[in-house]
């Protein structure tokens, strides 16, 4: 029996040795939930909660239809409470589900202002915004209080610059009016009228674009095979690179005045918003046509509407607008020089999947300390 008692021993405390190395690994491992030990002189198991699982950093996400990856990412690393329906959350429900989170995975409908901050309190480190745009974000004081913001730069440059060009060509070429004219039995009634329908083409014209950064550098290069004849930009600063394409650095009432096209590309700030604004539609051609895909606010959409019904320039062809949604009985609805579609310039599967999966990576990156993948500050 003495010969027996010190095998016994030390294979208890090689046990519990073996245990407690155990105990530390689980304690540096992030996704480990439990932690099962033998239980010394029984047969049960103890089922004990690890500490890291205490842990995991708290994400809300603000609405359920993310894309599965950018889900499955998260849910390894951190404990995720999401609004379970697939449109924004309510504004109630947001300060409410906050408080207490390390970080916030939102969208552009989602306003973080001091409001929503102060609900989050100190606790908040990391917001990342699934788009490129961040006029829905308090950058002041976010920055104040010292917490990382991520977004998606670059991937979503592609898509909503082939959507501009899609715009651009849907407006000057009147193609939901033909197909309006083609449900209600205009076509039977003007069949081959040599003047029915017509649009104006893009070859030997002055294209205008107000940004010429990622996007609008994506339109121009796009637009290059349908024979323009001049391409104009206005912005912050000259591109020399484009201009070695062959775009000219002009001023805005150069652009305003020259382009036959104006397609509007620029982010939305202090400088931009309302800029196309009565006096601007004043200085444009009576022919010219504008496109926007960068932020409805850009655009004074009153006095838009008033350029556009009194033959103050041709026509206007709108993804984003003032409000959004916008209402289906809202001016711009009736008007027939308007085309208009439910801002859906990155609308493509593989952006809005990559989009998602930056928007997760910056979080995690940021909530581990580690450089954060696309930081905007």
């Amino acid at each position: 029996m003495l010969r027996l008692a010190r095998p016994l021993s030390l294979w208890s405390r090689n046990t519990a040795r073996s245990a407690k190395a155990q105990r530390s690994e689980v304690q540096h491992s992030l996704c480990s939930d439990v932690l099962i030990l033998p239980a010394l002189g029984s047969d049960k198991r103890h089922f004990c909660v690890g500490a890291a699982a205490m842990s995991r950093p708290k994400v809300l996400i603000t609405r359920a239809d993310i894309p599965q990856k950018a889900l499955d990412m998260l849910n390894e690393k951190c404990e995720v409470d999401m609004w379970p329906e697939s449109f924004p959350i309510p504004r109630e429900q947001m300060l409410k589900k906050i408080q207490g989170k390390d970080a916030i995975f939102c969208l552009l409908t989602e306003k973080i202002d001091n409001e929503v901050l102060d609900a989050a309190g100190s606790s908040l480190k990391v917001i990342g915004t699934m788009s490129v745009g961040y006029d829905h974000l308090s950058l002041e004081e976010i920055k104040k209080r010292g917490i990382k913001v991520g977004y998606t730069p670059g991937v979503l440059t592609d898509a909503t610059a082939e959507l501009t060009v899609a715009l651009l060509l849907a407006t000057s070429r009147r193609l939901f009016e033909a197909h309006e004219e083609l449900l209600n039995g205009g076509w039977g009634k003007c069949a081959w009228s040599p003047l029915w329908m017509t649009g104006w083409g893009l070859a030997g014209s002055t294209v205008g674009i107000l940004g010429l950064g990622r996007i609008g550098q994506g339109v121009m290069q796009r637009l290059q095979g349908f024979g323009i004849k001049r391409f104009l930009y206005s912005g912050r600063s000259r591109r020399p690179e484009e201009e070695e394409k062959g775009a000219e650095f002009v001023p805005f009432d150069t652009l305003l005045k020259e382009s036959d096209f104006i397609a509007v590309t620029c982010a939305l700030n202090d400088q931009t918003r309302d800029i196309f604004n009565e006096e601007a539609f004043s200085k444009m051609k009576k022919s010219a046509i504008i496109v926007n895909t960068s932020r409805g606010g850009v655009i004074k959409q009153d006095a838009l509407i008033t350029a556009l019904k009194t033959g103050q320039i041709r026509a206007a062809g709108l993804d984003v607008m003032t409000p959004e949604p916008l209402p289906s009985d809202h001016e711009l609805t009736k008007l027939p020089n308007c085309t208009l579609i439910p801002h859906i310039g990155s609308a493509e599967t593989t952006t809005r999947e990559g989009m998602a999966t930056l928007t997760a990576s910056n979080i995690i990156a940021g909530l581990a300390d580690q450089p954060m993948p696309a930081r905007l500050c």
